[in-house]
Formats: structure tokens, sequence, C-alpha cells
């Protein structure tokens, strides 16, 4: 059965969409085969692998709304190995429609659990709130990746979510763990990006993965060519830490050895 991973931070603009886009290509690219679940009305994973979104029909929302089976909704990517169940904008008025329907926050993980068996990872992009569908994401998933951007305020709101994700461990999934804290828009130049790094790895330790997500040019504009950075750019330095990323997480879960010889410098 599928690792089910879900990536969440209510604050926007801290890489979330990015991380979960470029975590599963490269999860994909490793051979492991990875369903990208894009769970934010506003469809950036959707299109930022690829996906015109004006053409998507049907995706998630059908699935948790109207009950269409994740399969039927499945949709290949250019990127061998991975494929995408998207969004639309209808998503938004899901919360709303879901509100009245018994175990409405089990909705999702009833949603994938017919598609479990047929994937290695299912990465989870989650919209940027703590509404419902986030606690549906939560409640269906193994764990949560939250990415924390090396930037003034980055701390804020951690603790919210924090509490949000014990609520769910409490209330619906109590085998809900943390994946890891990640910090991305790195800029090693910048003395307040070292400050940061610092004040995060201080306060919350073992949390956080040894992998940090550098600023990159070709990390930022993948998406206006629908692609991953590691499509678009292999050889980048966004294409390699999300590598590395994804070779952290594997080695996590005991799936892979990482020899000193396979590990490429951050």
């Amino acid at each position: 059965m599928g690792k089910v991973i879900a990536v969440a931070n209510q604050k926007g603009g801290v890489g979330k969409t990015t991380t979960a886009i470029n975590l599963a290509a490269s999860l994909a690219v490793l051979e492991y085969k990875t369903l990208l679940v894009d769970a934010d009305p506003q469809a950036n994973a959707t299109s930022g692998i690829g996906v015109d979104v004006r053409a998507v029909k049907t995706g998630l929302y059908e699935c948790m709304v109207n009950d269409v089976p994740a399969s039927r909704n499945i949709l290949t990517t250019d990127t061998p190995m991975l494929d995408l169940l998207p969004s639309h904008i209808d998503l938004v008025g899901a919360e709303i429609e879901m509100i009245e329907r018994p175990n409405r926050e089990r909705i999702l993980d009833q949603v994938l659990h017919d598609v479990r068996d047929h994937y290695d990872f299912i990465i989870i992009d989650c919209s940027p709130s703590l509404g419902l569908i986030t606690i549906n994401a939560l409640t269906a998933s193994d764990s949560v990746i939250i990415p924390v951007q090396c930037e003034y305020f980055a701390l804020e709101g951690l603790g919210k979510l924090l509490n949000t994700i014990h609520i769910v461990q409490q209330r619906f999934n109590p085998n809900l763990r943390n994946e890891g804290i990640l910090l991305t828009m790195y800029d090693a130049r910048l003395r307040l990006s070292n400050q940061v790094v610092e004040e995060v790895k201080s306060n919350l330790g073992d949390m956080v993965f040894d992998t940090i997500i550098y600023r990159n040019t070709r990390l930022s504009e993948a998406p206006s060519f629908g692609k991953s950075v590691i499509m678009h750019d292999a050889a980048s330095k966004g294409a390699v830490n999300y590598l590395n990323l994804a070779r952290e997480i594997l080695q996590k879960n005991n799936l892979t050895q990482i020899s000193e010889s396979d590990r490429t410098l951050q």
C-alpha cells in the first residue's frame, strides 16, 4: 500500500506547491510509482505539471462531492511513473457541499483507498488554509511535510498548523506523523536566510529535514513551462535539492540505503 504524504502550510508563498510537484517528480524519476493529488482549488499543481486546467472536466471535486472513483479521473503526465489527480476551480465549493455529509473529514481517505495499492507514494498538495479539505488531506495521510520559507516571520503560523495536526491525530488519524519541516527559498548570500535556518533548527531540531531548498531560477520558471524542475533542467540546483529530499525521505522510511558516493552535495 502506497505511503500518503500531505504537503501543508496555511501560509501562501512558502513553496508548498513547488515542493509537492517536484518531490512527486523526483520520486517518480527514482522509479517509485507516484500519484500527485491536487487538493488546492487554485489548481497550481495541475497546471504546473503540464495539464491545462481549462480542459479538466472531472477531477478531485467530482471524487469528493459526487463519489466518482479516483481511478476514472487520474491522468498520466509527461514524467514516467508520475500520475495526477487534477483539480479545478469547482473545488472551492466542495467544503460547503461536504459540510452536512457524515464522516466529512474522511471523504478524501475513502477516495484514495481504492488507488493506494497502485502507487508507492501519493503526494497531496494542500490548499493554503486549514479548512475542511486540508483536514481531509491530513486525515487521509500517513505523514505531513511542512514547507517553511527562509524569510522574516518564517515561524509565523507554524504553531497553529502543528496544533491542527495534533487535533487531527487525536480525533481522526492517530497514525499521522510529521515527515519533516522543509526549509525553502534559501539564499546563502543573505544573513537573514542563515539566521532563519539556525532559528528553525534550534527550535525544532530533528523535525527539520537536512535537505534545504535553495532559491533557483530554473525552479521558479519550471511551472511556466508546465514541467517539474527535474524535467525542465535536471542539472539545476533546484532539481538536485528535490532529488536529495526524495532520497532523504526514502532513507527515513527504510526504502533505500544511500551511499556517500550517491549523496549529492546540497
